[in-house]
C-alpha cells in the first residue's frame, strides 16, 4: 500500500529544522522509499508501545528515527524526528 497524503506536525517541522543537511537529505530519500513501499525491510518500520503507543517508527539513519501515525487508509502524519536517545531516553 502506498499513501496518498503525508503531513507533518509543527513539532516535527521544528525538530526537522535542527537536523544537519545530510540528515535532511537521507530523510527525503527514506520518505520516498517509504511512500513507495512502507514495508521495505531497510526502513526498520515497527509499531511502538508505551509513551508512543499508536505511532510507528521508521529508521532514517542508524540512530535517527521518524515517528508517524496513520489516519484512515490514505493519510499519514509524521509527529516526531530525533535520535533514539532524544525520543526514548
Amino acid at each position: 500500500m502506498s499513501y496518498k497524503l503525508v503531513a507533518f506536525t509543527k513539532r516535527f517541522e521544528k525538530e526537522f529544522k535542527k537536523l544537519d543537511d545530510r540528515q535532511k537529505a537521507v530523510f527525503y530519500l527514506k520518505l520516498a522509499l517509504w511512500m513507495d513501499n512502507p514495508h521495505d525491510k531497510s526502513l526498520r518500520d515497527h509499531a511502538l508501545k508505551g509513551k508512543y503507543i499508536g505511532y510507528r517508527s521508521v529508521g532514517i539513519t542508524y540512530d535517527l528515527r521518524a515517528l508517524y501515525y496513520t489516519k484512515g487508509d490514505v493519510e499519514v502524519i509524521f509527529g516526531f524526528i530525533g535520535t533514539h536517545s532524544q525520543l526514548y531516553g
